[in-house]
C-alpha cells in the first residue's frame, strides 16, 4: 500500500514508519519537524517538510503530488493518491494541555479536521489514528478495557476523544474507515537499534531516568510513595514502541480487509511501579541514578493497567518486547549512543 505517515519523524512515528517499510509498503513521511527529527527519517521513505495546518499542501500530497509546494496546479495527471494514512501529529503533554487549551484545540482538533477533509477530497479511505488511554480518565476498574467509560480528566485526553468521535462521523458520512489505537505508556527504542533520535523535552518516566543516568539532569523525582501499591509508588502499563508500531500495521491490514472501523487498547497488560522501573534502570545501566521523593501530583491514580484482549482477538496482536528489561535496555542503548 501507499501510506502517508503524518508525524513520521517523531518518536512513535519513526518506529511506525520503520514497521511499514519492513512490511514492504511504500511510505511517505509528512512532518513539520517541530518535535520530530531528520535523523529519524529513512532513505527508503520519501519526506515532505509540511504542516497539518496547510490544507492546500495536505490535499495535494494526499492526491499524489510529488511536491505539494510546487506552483503547478492541479495535481499532475497520472499521480497516484495515497491508499491510507497514519495520523501521529498532535500535541501530547497532558499537563500543558490544562494550561494551553488553545494550542491543543488548534493542533489536535483543527489539525485533524484538516487531515480528514484533505483525505476526503483525495479519496483516501483508511486512517490509523494515534489515540490515548487518556480518553478514559480515572479508572473505575482494572484492567481498563474498551468498554470502560470515557471521561478524560485533562484537555489532551478530551481532544483525543473528540477526534475519535469526529472519525466516527467521517466513517458514516464519507466512508473513511479508521482504527483508533489507545496507547498506554509508550517506551523503549527499536529493538534492532535503527532509530537513534531522542525525544525532545521528555516528560515520561523512562526517558527522564535515562537523562539522569547520562548526567543530563541531576536526579529523578518520584511523585508520591504512599499509594496503595506494594512499594507505595504508582504502577503503570508500559508498552514497547516496537509493539505499538506492529499494532499500527496490523490495524491497517484489518480495517482495509474488513471494511470496518474500530477503537482498541494497546498495552502490555502488566504493571510496573516507579521504583521497579528505577531499580531495573540502575541495574541495566550500571549507573547510580540519584532520586528524591516529592509530593503526589494531583490526579495521578495509584495504578493503571490495560486489557488488550480485543487487540489480541481482533488483530492477532500481542506485546512481544514490553518486558521491563527490553524497555530499559533498548532506551539505554539509544541514550548511550547519543551521548557517547
Amino acid at each position: 500500500m501507499k501510506i502517508l505517515i503524518i508525524g513520521g519523524a517523531g518518536y512513535i512515528g519513526s518506529h511506525a514508519a520503520r514497521e511499514f517499510l519492513d512490511r514492504g509498503h511504500e511510505v511517505t513521511v509528512y512532518d513539520n519537524l517541530s518535535s520530530g527529527l531528520r535523523e529519524n527519517l529513512f532513505p527508503e521513505a520519501a519526506f515532505i517538510h509540511g504542516d497539518i495546518h496547510d490544507y492546500t499542501a495536505l490535499a495535494r500530497i494526499m492526491k499524489g503530488a510529488p511536491d505539494p509546494y510546487a506552483p503547478a496546479y492541479p495535481v499532475p495527471s497520472g499521480a497516484r493518491p495515497f491508499d491510507a494514512l497514519v495520523h501521529l501529529a498532535a500535541s501530547k503533554a497532558a499537563g500543558e494541555s490544562m494550561l494551553k487549551p488553545e494550542k491543543y484545540s488548534l493542533n489536535n482538533i483543527n489539525g485533524t479536521v484538516n487531515i480528514l477533509n484533505a483525505a476526503s477530497e483525495a479519496g483516501v479511505k483508511y486512517i490509523v489514528f494515534s489515540s490515548s488511554a487518556a480518553v478514559y480518565g480515572e479508572p473505575e476498574y482494572l484492567p481498563i478495557d474498551e468498554k470502560h467509560p470515557a471521561r478524560p480528566e485533562n484537555y489532551y485526553g478530551f481532544t483525543k476523544l473528540e477526534i475519535e468521535r469526529i472519525l466516527g462521523w467521517y466513517d458514516k458520512l464519507r466512508g473513511i474507515r479508521f482504527a483508533a489505537l489507545r496507547y498506554f505508556n509508550a517506551a523503549g527504542y527499536d529493538v534492532k537499534g535503527r532509530i537513534k533520535g531522542l525525544e525532545q523535552n521528555p516528560a515520561n518516566l523512562i526517558p527522564v531516568i535515562m537523562e539522569a543516568a547520562c548526567g543530563m539532569r541531576k536526579e529523578v523525582k518520584i511523585f508520591g510513595n504512599d499509594y496503595g501499591t506494594p512499594d507505595g509508588t504508582c504502577v503503570r502499563d508500559y508498552i514497547h514502541v516496537s509493539d505499538l508500531a506492529a499494532g499500527h500495521a496490523l490495524a491497517l491490514d484489518y480495517i482495509s480487509k474488513n471494511g470496518v472501523s474500530l477503537s482498541l487498547n494497546l498495552g502490555s497488560e502488566t504493571g510496573n511501579s516507579v521504583l521497579e522501573v528505577l531499580e531495573t534502570a540502575r541495574r541495566v545501566t550500571g549507573k547510580p541514578i540519584p532520586s528524591t521523593m516529592a509530593d503526589r501530583r494531583p490526579g495521578d491514580p495509584a495504578k493503571l493497567t490495560a486489557s488488550s484482549a480485543l487487540a489480541r482477538s481482533t488483530l492477532g496482536w500481542k506485546a512481544r518486547h514490553s518486558d521491563l528489561e527490553t524497555l530499559i535496555g533498548t532506551t539505554w542503548e539509544a541514550y548511550r549512543g547519543e551521548k557517547s
